[in-house]
């Protein structure tokens, strides 16, 4: 299993996503804005491993003795959709603040340990949700993924492919379709490569493939991550999710979203308040530095979009499924 991120004397490592999978290549992080900006150019990305990445920035800037909040602020502006990002930055703010009075050295320990923390408790939560919802993936059937949800986006293991990878250890006979996952291709740069390395028989397909292969009833279900889960169940999740969940309905297969609870936004009543990141033109236009577009085109690249819940059949966290009503069972899950 790769290695997502660590904390080390010389830094915070982590694997640089942009350059899978023609070159695996670490890349050390001294200093909060060197890891604010790794997570904004998406050298690191998927919403828990940002939450980790997030929390080991901070721990980076109390270790620099930087103005806490600054730094907090600054990480905190990298990207706006995923909530874990806030949750993981909250965390260790709450920490910081029982800590008032302490020597220096004590608190730049306890942040780091805290962020090593939040590290290790997303590889058991992963592992949690992959338990939770191996029961239900289908035997003999392929099951189809969108963008990466796996260990890549995580601290080790994944959501969503931290429940593919539970039904193999399971003994389940499956194999998986991934969605290339335009612009950045996740699916194709990352999902492929991260279930090639395991083993999984693994087949790529461009994003506009997936009605067809619905349709073709060789579809078991659909599951996939999420950026942030609205408290009525609708889930922000990256761009194309919607689409691909009203396919699952109109053709009945299953629609799974895999998720930590830290990924609950309860404050939220639905999907229509989630923030939605726009990035860069040139992600739209050009694949892997080559123009693919005419020049001065207009690009809209929204990087996420919202899944109303009555197109999900479960949300799977590392506390159980829940299912619809949504109000009612996400709420349950942290009581």
């Amino acid at each position: 299993m790769v290695e997502t991120i660590e904390w080390t004397e010389a830094g915070v490592v982590m694997i640089d996503q942009t350059r899978l999978p023609r070159e695996v290549v670490f890349v050390t992080c001294r200093r909060y804005q060197e890891m604010a900006e790794a997570i904004r150019s998406m050298v690191i990305r998927g919403a828990p491993a940002i939450g980790v990445a997030a929390a080991m920035g901070v721990a980076l800037g109390v270790q620099q003795g930087e103005d806490f909040e600054t730094v907090c602020q600054t990480l905190a502006a990298t990207r706006p959709t995923a909530v874990n990002l806030f949750w993981a930055i909250e965390r260790v703010r709450l920490l910081y603040a029982s800590l008032a009075g302490a020597s220096r050295e004590s608190v730049v320990e306890r942040v780091i340990e805290e962020a090593k923390q939040i590290r290790l408790d997303d590889i058991a939560i992963c592992r949690a949700i992959g338990r939770n919802g191996a029961a239900l993936i289908p035997g003999g059937k392929t099951v189809l993924t969108h963008c990466n949800a796996g260990a890549l986006a995580t601290a080790g293991y994944g959501t969503a492919l931290g429940v593919i990878r539970a039904a193999v250890s399971a003994g389940k006979k499956i194999d998986v379709f991934a969605d290339e996952t335009r612009p950045f291709l996740q699916g194709a740069r990352l999902t492929a490569w991260e279930l090639q390395q395991d083993g999984i028989p693994t087949t790529l397909i461009t994003d506009n493939m997936a009605g067809h292969f619905l349709h073709s009833g060789r579809i078991g279900c659909v599951v996939v991550g999420a950026d942030r889960i609205a408290a009525n169940g609708d889930v922000a999740n990256k761009i194309g999710t919607y689409s691909l969940a009203v396919l699952a309905k109109e053709n009945g297969v299953p629609f799974y979203v895999a998720a930590p609870v830290s990924t609950f936004d309860l404050t939220l009543e639905s999907g229509d308040r989630i923030p939605i990141e726009q990035r860069a033109p040139s992600e739209v236009t050009h694949v892997f530095g080559v123009p693919v577009a005419p020049e001065n085109i207009r690009v809209e690249n929204p990087a996420f979009d919202v899944t109303p819940a009555r197109y999900i059949t479960a949300i799977i966290c590392e506390r159980g499924v829940a299912r619809p009503p949504y109000e009612q069972s996400l709420r349950a899950t942290l009581s």
